[in-house]
Formats: structure tokens, sequence, C-alpha cells
């Protein structure tokens, strides 16, 4: 895989260092500038591009809020704050990920598994076609067409503009996102239960306030503002 250029924007000194020491652990990230402002990111960027960027929200002068919408070419954004009621605005802003200090590093080596598989998708752009057939899907990688049956599709996952169709056996990614993929008739048996999954009624196993578990022993988060949604099973 490719080299990654980031930048790490954080005004509290110990903070860049965690941040940098965990990035530093991953062949894939190349650190090209670490700053206490966003002022200066906005000065180097005026004049660089890069892949990824870690930013924290609330710091002196202008916020990492503004810096992203200032920065919205910057393919992935990673925001890491101790603001976690930000996190909802922040995802309107083409956020990868939300990580709330103080954290440890399996939680941003988790989200390095993210950040490194959206960066596979992109790359490949793959494209989701037509329905051809009640049960069957495919998706278009290169010249190949890949069929995919409805029925073996466990949950859908969504990463930014991609989704991910989920099966025992295999992950597919799609250049479609997850809203969109769900207005389609023919995936009306799968049911919204987070901003980032959508899962198959028919493998649900248990329900709880927080998360779904499936018939494989997968286990889906519950968002918020979607658990209306499963009053449909209940």
């Amino acid at each position: 895989m490719k080299l990654f250029d980031c930048i790490i924007v954080d005004d509290d000194e110990m903070d860049r260092l965690v941040i940098l020491s965990y990035a530093k652990r991953f062949s894939t990230l190349n650190i090209v500038g670490v700053f206490d402002s966003a002022e200066k990111a906005l000065t180097f960027l005026s004049t660089n591009s890069i892949d990824v960027a870690f930013l924290d929200i609330e710091m002196n002068g202008a916020s990492g809020l503004e810096l992203r919408k200032k920065a919205l070419e910057i393919p992935v954004c990673v925001f890491i704050s101790s603001h976690s009621e930000s996190a909802a605005e922040t995802f309107e802003l083409q956020t990868l990920d939300f990580i709330v200090k103080p954290f440890k590093f399996p939680r941003f080596e988790q989200m390095m598994k993210r950040l490194e598989e959206f960066m596979e998708v992109r790359t490949k752009s793959n494209l989701f076609e037509s329905t051809l057939g009640g049960d069957t899907v495919f998706v278009k990688t290169g010249h190949d067409q890949i069929k995919v049956k409805l029925h073996e599709i466990l949950y859908l996952e969504a990463l930014k503009n991609y989704t991910i169709l989920v099966t025992e056996n295999k992950r597919h990614c799609v250049l479609s996102n997850l809203g969109e993929i769900l207005l389609e008739e023919k995936f009306n048996s799968f049911l919204r239960v987070h901003r980032s999954y959508a899962v198959q009624k028919q493998y649900i196993q248990k329900i709880s306030s927080q998360e779904i578990e499936l018939n494989n022993g997968n286990f889906i988060p519950v968002g918020r503002s979607f658990k209306g949604n499963l009053d449909i099973i209940l």
C-alpha cells in the first residue's frame, strides 16, 4: 500500500506527541507536518497537498472545524478531541472517524484499519451495477463483474462515499453511499440501525440498547437516532 502524507494539528503538546508516537507505528503514514494551530496548518496546506489530517477541535485561534471547512479537499480527516458533543458536527464535514481523548493505542489502531480500507476502496473505485434478477447485484472491479446474492449479504457498512457489502466470506466495496443503496427497492430487507450500518433483518439474533448481534456472531452498533427503526423488529 502506498504512503499517505499526513499532518497533526493540536495545540496541546502532550497530545501532539501521543498522536505522533502512535502514527509512527504505521509504515503507511508519512508525517509531513505537526502544528500547534490551525493557522500554521493552513499556511502549510496552501502550498502542499496531503492525504490525511488528524485534527483537534478546540484550539487557540481557529478551531479544527474551521480548518476542515477550508480544507475539504483532504481525502481523510480524523478528529481527535475531548469534546465528544462535537462528533455529530464533524461528520457533516466528511469525517472518517472521531476519537475521544484520552485514548489508547488500540483505538488508534482501529481507526487505522478503517483508514487503510477506505484508501484501498478509493483507489479501486469499484462501481455498483444495477440488479439483474430479483436477488442478485453485480460489483464491478476493473473489467470484471462479480455476482453477489442479496440474501448472502449480512450487513452494509458505510465508508464515506463508499459502501461495503459484507457476506460470510467476503467484503465487496462499491462506489455508492449507504443512503443511496437503501433507497433501492431490492434492499428493503435491510434495516438501518446506525449512521454507518444497515443489517439484513433475517440475520438479527439479539437486540440490546447499544448493539445488535447477528447469527454469525458479529456485533453491530445501534445509533441513538436509529433506535426507533428497531420497533419494526420488536
